[in-house]
Parts: structure tokens; C-alpha cells; sequence
């Protein structure tokens, strides 16, 4: 048995990474850091060109200079549930790249921490606007945009465990993303055989987004975990670019748990 927190397993180099996107372009929401930005860097690296999103043009550009620069990657800021950005940001892509094969659905908000008898219910239409209807609004424009066109489309849609099982004071952040993965098997049904529709729920990554949950005490929440650690954006850049490829190629409709063996405790 080991003891402490072990380091994750490196991550291969970019030189021995496969070219499953080679020639294909992908829309990622919420990606100038974090999981976001670990899912188009894998996208990238595996032959991509993407089109990044978020609300802040200065941190989309440092991220965008991560990637490669505008060869591999380019940006359109705005707020993930506003119509008019949605669509300039899935026109820019085409424009920029000459097609759209992936839109991963990584934008999210939790404004709320509490219990849902004292939730506002402004804040709680704003984290459904975010999290399922924008992934729902992204996904009509992505299709008029020409996403599954050679009928080979891909949607993961970023999700949490939070929607699996209670997460006490997230709970409604919890709701929404459960409604993100009804969404996503009603797209799956729905848009098939064109365009396969997946979600992957992570449990606690490392990100600024959800260090609430575990800057504290890093090292006694990671040890609660079966694998002795917190996720980092890397997990999920390779959880969604294989939902993404042709190597799922015969999976729609699924939820793939990337939760460190907590949901066994």
C-alpha cells in the first residue's frame, strides 16, 4: 500500500501523441484556462485547429499563444449564454478553418454555495441559462454551421459528478449539470447517426474554479480519493479528445466518470 500523495502519472509527450484531429477543427467554450484549456491543448496536439472562447480577450490571447498561436488556435470573447456570441464564435471557426467537427460544451458557473431552500432564484435561472440551455443553444449553432455534415460530428459536454450523486452546498450547481446529462442523451437519440453526443463527469480538479473545495487542505481531500490525488485539466483533455475521435466512434449517449475512484467510497 502506498502512502502520502503521489504524483500523476506524467502525461506522454506531444511528440508521441497520435494525429487523431489531424485536418479537423474543434469549438471549445470556456477554455482560456483550466479544463478547458487542457482539453483544447490535447485537441491541439493531436492535429486540431481550434477556436477557444471565454469572457476575457486578454487571457484568451495568452491562451491562444499556449496553443501554437492563430496556426493551431484562435479566440472570439464573450459570455457563454449570449446568442450573438455563440454565433460569431462558431462562424469565426468555419471561417478561420473551413469546417467544425467538435464543440466540447465547457462553460460553467456556480455563483450559489448554500441549501437549495435558500437558493435566489436569480442566481438559479443564471446557472441553468450557463450550463444546459447554452449547451443546448451552442449545439443548434454548431449543426447550422455545418457540424456533422460528413456525418462524423462529436459533442462532449463537461458535466460533473455533482449530477450523479448530492453535492451538499453545490447542490444546485449539482441540478444543472444533471440536466446537462439528460441533455446529453437526448441529443445523442436525436442527432444520430451524424453527430455523436457524450459528457464526461469529473469530480474535483485542480483548477481556480474549483480550489474552493480543496485549497484548505489539498493533501487530505486527495487522500478521500482512491488514486491519492485531485484530477488535473490534462484528465480531462484525454478523457474528452477520446470521446471526441474515432475511437469512440461507436459510443453516443454515455457519461465516462473520471472521478479518481471516489464514487467507490
Amino acid at each position: 500500500m502506498t502512502t502520502g500523495t503521489p504524483a500523476h502519472t506524467a502525461f506522454p509527450p506531444v511528440e508521441q501523441l497520435g494525429r487523431r484531429f489531424a485536418g479537423r477543427v474543434a469549438v471549445v467554450t470556456g477554455a482560456s484556462r483550466g479544463i478547458g484549456l487542457g482539453i483544447a491543448a490535447r485537441l491541439v496536439a493531436e492535429g486540431a485547429q481550434v477556436l477557444i472562447t471565454a469572457r476575457k480577450p486578454d487571457a484568451l490571447a495568452e491562451a491562444v499563444e499556449s496553443l501554437g498561436g492563430p496556426a493551431h488556435a484562435v479566440f472570439e470573447a464573450g459570455r457563454g449564454d449570449d446568442p450573438e456570441h455563440q454565433q460569431a464564435a462558431v462562424e469565426r471557426a468555419v471561417a478561420e478553418f473551413g469546417r467544425l467537427d467538435v464543440l466540447v460544451n465547457n462553460a460553467g458557473i456556480n455563483p450559489a454555495f448554500g441549501p437549495l431552500t435558500e437558493l435566489d432564484d436569480g442566481a438559479a435561472r443564471k446557472i441553468m441559462d450557463v450550463n444546459v440551455l447554452a449547451a443546448l443553444d451552442w449545439t443548434r449553432r454548431a449543426l447550422a454551421a455545418g457540424l456533422g455534415r460528413d456525418g462524423q460530428g462529436a459533442v462532449v459536454n463537461i458535466a460533473s459528478v455533482a449530477g450523479i450523486s448530492p453535492a451538499p452546498g453545490i447542490a444546485y450547481y449539482g441540478v444543472s449539470k444533471s440536466a446537462l446529462l439528460g441533455l446529453t442523451m437526448q441529443l445523442a437519440a436525436e442527432l444520430a447517426p451524424a453527430v455523436r453526443v457524450n459528457a464526461i463527469a469529473p469530480a474535483v480538479v485542480k483548477t481556480r474554479f474549483a480550489e474552493a473545495l480543496y485549497a484548505h487542505d489539498e493533501q487530505a481531500v486527495a487522500g478521500t480519493y482512491p488514486l491519492k490525488r485531485l484530477g488535473v485539466p490534462e484528465d480531462i483533455g484525454a478523457a474528452a479528445a477520446f470521446l471526441a475521435s474515432d475511437d469512440a466512434a461507436w459510443i453516443t449517449g454515455q457519461t465516462l466518470v473520471c472521478d479518481g475512484g471516489i464514487g467507490l467510497t
